[in-house]
């Protein structure tokens, strides 16, 4: 009784406070790009004296801002479609089908997500120097090997998380679409793919957000003109001045993508992440 009296107040504290802690950092960037750069440099201030939207209007022409949007949706979105298309493949034969050294390949993918990124980065650099050195194969400062490059992130846990969302799935339609007749690829497209609607999206997501913000292999493999939004915002600091409000103008701007495709995904991510842990 006395646990159940205490409990409702000190969940509200909680929860009050980690919303405190989430909120600040945002309205301290929505307060500061609405300042002009003077008073973002001088003493700070709950409130701006003058408000203005000057600095979302600049950020535009301070840095390429545009260019880098359309770097960072190309690689994005790319990355997203290759990851979700591959790990619907493979996480389908997985769980659809048993052979030589299933449990294995499994352990395997799930375990390259215990190395950290870093590992993966000078390797990477090579590869991509090499092949354009003795092949042709241009990938160094191109979308194209970004893209290759973020699908060694998300593909392995993409594999996992569908792989036990299909194990969810009951076998029992696939052997009724069988019996009617479905070739193993109509049923992953007619059967499987439906009904693993929500996992589907939590890959979906789960990709593009690590494509869109990830910065040390974007700073390394890019240039001047394959360079993304997350590398990009550096370039607001010069040798002379940093532009803080335009930063922060900016860095709410190129949130908004993510912040939305969450929102409107987030009950399919959060079952699929729960489906996926259930294997």
């Amino acid at each position: 009784m006395i646990l159940s009296r205490w409990f409702r107040p000190l969940r509200w504290a909680v929860l009050g406070l980690l919303a405190a802690v989430t909120l600040l950092p945002l309205y301290v960037m929505a307060v500061s790009s609405l300042k002009p750069l003077r008073d973002v440099q001088g003493r700070f201030t709950w409130w701006p004296s003058g408000l203005t939207v000057q600095p979302y209007a600049d950020m535009w022409h301070t840095v390429p801002l545009a260019r880098y949007f359309a770097n960072s949706a190309v690689v994005a979105c790319a990355a997203t479609a290759a990851s979700v298309l591959l790990a619907l493949l493979a996480a389908y034969a997985l769980s659809r089908y048993r052979f030589r050294g299933r449990s294995t390949f499994l352990g395997v993918v799930l375990a390259t997500q215990m190395l950290p990124g870093i590992l993966f980065l000078l390797p990477l650099f090579l590869l991509f120097v090499n092949l354009d050195r003795h092949l042709g194969l241009q990938l160094y400062a191109t979308r194209t090997g970004l893209v290759i490059t973020y699908l060694t992130f998300s593909l392995p846990f993409s594999i996992w998380l569908l792989t036990g969302y299909f194990d969810s799935i009951p076998r029992e339609l696939d052997e009724a679409a069988r019996v009617d007749g479905a070739a193993p690829p109509a049923i992953l497209l007619r059967v499987i793919v439906p009904s693993a609607a929500p996992g589907i999206a939590a890959v979906a997501v789960y990709s593009f957000m690590t494509a869109w913000g990830e910065v040390l292999f974007a700073s390394v493999l890019t240039d001047e003109a394959t360079r993304t939004l997350a590398v990009g915002l550096q370039s607001y600091a010069t040798q002379s001045n940093v532009y803080w409000n335009q930063v922060m103008a900016a860095s709410l701007v190129v949130s908004a993508p993510v912040v939305v495709g969450f929102l409107l995904l987030q009950r399919f991510l959060v079952r699929g992440i729960s489906a996926g842990a259930v294997k």
